[in-house]
């Protein structure tokens, strides 16, 4: 009896805060909408992954296969290579794009002369808002073996032109490269936000204290964004298989497809172009689930170390 007075009390409080607060759950309902409707329902769709699929019976009517999609993906000659590829380019983006916002912050906090900061800041989020297609064709247009400035460039210098978009080793560098021009700017925001936040009179004890620039970066600054670090590390590697399909396939071609050749792209051609609706949905949920478990490691390793984790 006591137990579940304490709960109708407990419900009732509960009702009454949201009552008392009932704009800032207006202004939620939104965003919990568009994830209902865009992010959770289309999970009903998931079970097609383990059923033989037929358009003309719909989602309930076909019949149930079990694991043999995701047998027969495990098995294809193509798993290890969609898997080394995905793979590389996560991790690489990971090791060479997740530093880069973090020091260009630093940097940009340290700068004195405030007009010129907001050049720099303006000069660096401006990538941002360029389209994958635009920045795909700049990639192409620099990159040219014909005319390119950077064939040009190492011609100048005496060597030799370089087909970087047909060579299969150059793809994971100019992927990486491209995509870290064109975020590190609006990445950095975040850091320089929890940036603003570190008390000046610290940065003046330890001037007093004879620190140097390098030393107050490191011993002031750097502790008090590692939080932000480690958070923003953990939804990063909850998504390092998760590498966009659309700039990878804008990149592609079939003389680079050796290390081009991601699961998305796989899923796009089995799925759509082959119409295998069941077999793609099973390899877009190892994908998903692979995912999770990278996020649920990280996120114990991190709470383990230092205490910061997202739940």
């Amino acid at each position: 009896m006591k137990r579940r007075h304490f709960g109708a009390q407990s419900t009732a409080v509960t009702v009454r805060r949201i009552l008392k607060n009932w704009d800032l759950y207006l202004l939620i309902l939104p965003v919990v909408a568009y994830f209902l409707v865009f992010h959770y329902y289309p999970m009903y769709g998931v079970q097609i992954a383990f059923k033989n699929f037929f358009a003309n019976r719909g989602i309930l009517g076909s019949p149930w296969v079990g694991l043999r999609h995701f047998e027969r993906f495990f098995n294809s000659y193509y798993f290890w290579r969609l898997l080394r590829n995905t793979l590389g380019i996560g991790l690489y983006e990971l090791l060479v794009g997740f530093p880069i916002p973090i020091i260009l912050a630093l940097s940009i906090n340290e700068v004195a002369h405030k007009r010129f900061q907001r050049f720099v800041q303006n000069v660096t989020y401006a990538p941002h808002f360029l389209s994958t297609v635009v920045l795909v064709g700049m990639v192409f247009m620099f990159l040219s073996r014909t005319n390119g400035v950077v064939n040009n460039v190492i011609e100048f210098l005496g060597g030799e032109r370089i087909s970087f978009m047909t060579e299969p080793k150059w793809f994971k560098t100019i992927y990486v490269l491209s995509g870290v021009w064109k975020n590190m700017g609006w990445n950095s925001i975040i850091y320089l936000a929890a940036l603003s936040g570190v008390d000046p009179e610290l940065h003046e004890a330890a001037k007093v204290d004879g620190a140097s620039q390098f030393q107050r970066i490191r011993h002031i600054n750097l502790p008090a964004i590692i939080p932000t670090i480690v958070i923003l590390l953990i939804l990063n590697a909850g998504r390092v298989l998760s590498v966009g399909f659309e700039k990878v396939y804008l990149m592609q071609n079939s003389l680079n497809m050796e290390a081009s050749d991601v699961i998305a792209t796989h899923v796009y051609r089995t799925g759509l172009l082959g119409a295998q609706y069941s077999y793609a949905a099973a390899v877009g949920l190892f994908n998903s689930i692979v995912n999770f478990i990278m996020l649920i490691s990280v996120n114990r390793i991190a709470r383990r170390l230092n205490e910061t984790s997202l739940w």
